[in-house]
């Protein structure tokens, strides 16, 4: 028996050493063209000690016409895709249960005071310097991940390249 089992492991070692055909890469899960959505400047706010929730914005630009749903993160609870608006002369925030659209072509900015991303339930505070993964998920496109940097906002007329 012990024979057997000897013989058996050497051939399956010599096979393994010498296959019949030539190894196939597997292939890769590669969205269409026309499904895909890119994210550029994904960023997120530092958070105080103790705060429940954050802000993060990205600009995304759709291939086809799509609709960001949501996502995730591991540094929170949720994810959410609220909007700002005004009504009655108040600025109001909400989330937008159905999405955002992403028009075909056009770059859709979530940015500081207009649509945004509100981790909620952060784990722990969002510290300046580091990077936070955000996962987002779109009504046709595949999901994509993003590493978005924790800074505080360029302030307006702020530039000073030239010093």
């Amino acid at each position: 028996m012990k024979i057997k089992l000897a013989l058996a492991a050497a051939a399956l070692s010599l096979a393994a050493c010498n296959p019949s055909e030539p190894a196939k890469a597997p292939a890769a899960e590669t969205p269409t063209a026309a499904a895909a959505v890119t994210a550029t400047d994904a960023w997120c706010r530092p958070s105080p000690n103790g705060a429940k929730a954050g802000g993060c914005y990205v600009t995304l630009t759709a291939a086809t016409d799509d609709r960001l749903t949501g996502g995730s993160t591991p540094r929170a609870g949720s994810l959410q895709v609220h909007e700002m608006k005004t009504e009655n002369g108040m600025m109001k925030m909400a989330e937008l249960t159905a999405g955002l659209p992403l028009p075909a072509g056009q770059a859709v900015a979530l940015a500081p005071g207009g649509n945004h991303l509100m981790l909620i339930g952060l784990t722990a505070p969002l510290v300046a310097g580091e990077t936070v993964p955000l996962t987002f998920q779109f009504a046709s496109a595949p999901t994509i991940t993003v590493q978005a940097q924790v800074r505080q906002p360029a302030m307006e007329g702020m530039d000073h390249g030239a010093h």
